[in-house]
């Protein structure tokens, strides 16, 4: 090994030649920092993450520069034949090779390589450009109105449902001084920018522009696929770190390496999933081939669009429209022209099937798994079993599909007029459900009524700050206390009356979409309404209620929901009966378990009744209530009957000891002018309709009536 300096020395004299100097680690300059932006050192805060941004790049520049230029240094084919044993000749040069990574990094990193080994946390805020997040705030603080705008547009065009992003890239439209050119991506990739451009042009029939961003975009694409992989060989990710019995030499160089070559395989899902996209596009770099072939038809170079062809079907090479192409090309170039596909994707497809084919070796044999990215995998390449095993995955998931088409196979619903006016499907989810007509418009005006009433009333119902945001007032009431309410003749019993039955009907209708044959009880029903503050609305980022499960603690990070208290498990489905729209904002969104990326929307309207299953699959929040006030009747539903809501049962007493005063003599009579409806049992009225002071009861001191723990809760 004494020659190991020597084979890196033109290596480190053009490390030395482009190092900057040390460059910091990326994660330590990142949490300063973001500490900085905690403590509104604005300044200081925008130069660490700048300077976290420009490491973080740097690190991967010299990991791909050292691994391309090692890679040239010290081959592990090609040289002289070696002497000795087997074991030198294998892992000489791969002793080489680290000890030329080694130096090559240290010199352009300033320090060991192992300095700059971020957390997983830190390296997936990178990925998700979550330092743009932090930087737009600072450069806005600074009065850098350009630069916020560029970091705050770079961050969203990654995170594109982030809310509060989204209306942060509104204020900034709508501010005087910012330029259009001021929203662009600062990291941007070219592949992406090329190839949109290509299809554009492709697609108005404008193919000499199309095969050039085309082929543009596949030069890029390529470019940046070998540096995703170059930097696929990085340490070893352990998944599993409590693991007790350590592998042994083999093992663990054979697990690194499919490591390796599993992470080299995803390369092309990277490359072909546009920022801010979850899914990546389909046969990314066939797709390419399959455009330029037509598009170079079109312009009458039928060279490159054989060419091209050919390039196709190395994979999918029992294409049927591709062969006739070929036989069509071969007709019009002459047999004797001789077509071949690009060098590059043979040497592409060529390296993907070798990587492939020692992927699923390791499936087989060594207990690895493997999500092959791509389509066109040769059906020869997979192992018996593996396809077995497809095959069994494959009518496991029709048997899923039958099972949730048997469970939209939903029951009549109990009352005629009303309509379904979103399923599932058209919401973007499972177990979703809109209803209009639950509520006629004036049914709707006699619980705003209600609310109304109860506010004016106090004793328990006064409007305060929401608990979710200190720019709106809550006010929250339940069945048994607008029973109370209308005992003590503060609000009129009807409209009490129609609280409890409104509820009710509402409940009907969701079993028999839900759960027809089975019972569901109400968990708990509450009347809330939400005011926006006039004055506190300027600026406001935030939202009427955060997004939430009804029977779980949300997770967004680790994506779980976790069943376990304080979350109200026992809960099964949830409903919100809306009464009016005539306010700004206050609709409801469901979003993915992220709780940013919004999946659908609901407008609030008098009558209308959305409904869903209370668990991890429906994540919900409210947007801001920036004018006016929203009412909606939000209700809870459980299959569980020692669950069911205790003061809904007093509620329904109340109601029908009610009911039975005003079948007796005089019992229907009104008092006066009293629209409360109070029958002659209850307490008598002065003259002066003032009511004696021990009737109004104080707030709390209705305890004694029920349990400590059944007491009405701010469900929200």
């Amino acid at each position: 090994m004494a020659s190991l300096p020597r084979l890196c020395l033109c290596v480190l004299l053009a490390a030395a030649a482009t190092s900057p100097g040390r460059l910091v680690p990326y994660d330590l300059l990142y949490a300063d920092g973001v500490r900085a932006y905690f403590a509104r050192d604005w300044g200081r805060a925008a130069e660490l993450l700048q300077r976290a941004l420009h490491s973080y790049a740097g690190l991967r520049a010299a990991r791909r520069a050292c691994r391309a230029a090692c890679r040239r240094e010290a081959a592990f084919l090609g040289g002289p034949p070696r002497a000795g044993p087997w074991e030198a000749a294998l892992f000489g040069p791969v002793l080489q090779r680290a000890d030329c990574l080694q130096h090559c990094l240290g010199s352009r990193l300033g320090a060991a390589p192992s300095a700059h080994r971020a957390s997983l946390a830190i390296r997936r805020d990178f990925e998700r450009r979550e330092p743009y997040n932090y930087l737009q705030v600072a450069f806005f603080q600074l009065k850098k109105l350009d630069q916020a705008v560029s970091a705050a547009h770079t961050f969203f065009i990654a995170n594109p449902q982030h809310l509060q992003m989204r209306e942060d890239i509104e204020k900034y439209r709508r501010m005087s001084g910012v330029k259009s050119d001021n929203f662009r991506d600062l990291e941007a990739t070219p592949h992406w920018e090329a190839y949109e451009a290509g299809v554009q042009h492709y697609d108005a029939d404008e193919y000499l522009q199309a095969v050039a961003r085309l082929e543009e975009s596949l030069t890029e694409a390529l470019s940046a696929l070998e540096e995703c992989r170059a930097l696929c060989e990085g340490p070893r990710e352990d998944e599993d770190e409590e693991e007790e019995m350590q592998p042994g030499l083999y093992e663990a160089i054979a697990a690194h390496y499919i490591q390796v070559l599993k992470c080299r395989q995803q390369c092309v899902l990277e490359i072909a999933t546009k920022p801010g996209r979850i899914s990546a596009t389909e046969d990314f770099i066939p797709s390419h081939l399959d455009l330029l072939q037509f598009a170079y038809n079109q312009v009458g170079n039928q060279v490159l669009a054989a060419e091209c062809a050919a390039s196709y079907l190395l994979f999918y090479p029992m294409d049927e429209p591709m062969l006739e192409k070929m036989k069509q090309y071969h007709t019009e170039l002459g047999e004797d022209t001789a077509v071949t596909a690009r060098e590059v994707i043979q040497h592409y497809v060529q390296r993907s099937l070798m990587e492939k084919k020692l992927i699923y070796y390791a499936v087989e044999h060594l207990g690895e798994s493997f999500d092959d990215p791509d389509l066109w995998t040769p059906d020869e390449l997979i192992p018996e079993n593996l396809k077995e095993k497809h095959r069994e995955d494959q009518e496991k998931q029709k048997q899923e599909t039958l099972d949730v088409e048997e469970m939209e196979k939903r029951g009549p619903l109990p009352f005629e007029g009303i309509a379904v006016t979103m399923d599932s499907h058209q919401m973007n989810g499972t177990q979703r459900v809109v209803f209009d007509r639950v509520l006629t418009e004036s049914e709707c005006k006699d619980l705003l009524r209600l609310t109304k009433a109860a506010g004016e009333a106090g004793d328990g119902y006064r409007a305060r700050r929401s608990p979710h945001t200190p720019h709106e007032r809550f006010e929250g009431l339940t069945v048994l206390k607008a029973m109370q309410l209308a005992q003590n003749g503060d609000v009129d019993w009807r409209d009490a009356k129609l609280f409890l039955q409104a509820s009710e009907k509402s409940r009907k209708i969701v079993e028999s979409y839900f759960t027809p044959g089975k019972k569901l009880h109400f968990s708990f029903t509450h009347l809330v309404c939400r005011t926006a503050i006039d004055e506190e609305q300027g600026g406001r980022m935030d939202l009427s209620h955060p997004v939430h499960a009804d029977n779980c603690l949300l997770d967004p990070e680790g994506q779980e929901c976790w069943r376990e208290p304080p979350a109200y498990v026992y809960r099964d489905y949830s409903g919100i009966l809306y009464l009016n729209d005539d306010f700004q904002g206050g609709g409801l969104f469901f979003t993915e378990m992220d709780t940013v990326t919004v999946t659908a929307e609901v407008r609030p309207k008098c009558g209308r009744l959305v409904a869903f299953s209370s668990g991890k699959e429906n994540p919900h929040g409210v947007w801001a209530v920036s004018r006016g006030r929203r009412c909606a009747m939000a209700l809870w539903y459980t299959h569980s009957r020692e669950h069911a809501e205790q003061e809904r049962v007093k509620a329904e007493e109340v109601m029908q000891q009610r009911a039975v005063e005003q079948d007796r003599p005089n019992g229907g009579e009104r008092q006066g002018a009293d629209h409360s409806g109070r029958s002659s049992s209850e307490l008598p009225v002065s003259s002066g309709g003032a009511r004696p002071m021990s009737w109004r009861r104080k707030p709390g001191s209705d305890r004694t009536q029920r349990p400590k723990e059944l007491r009405a809760r701010d469900e929200f």
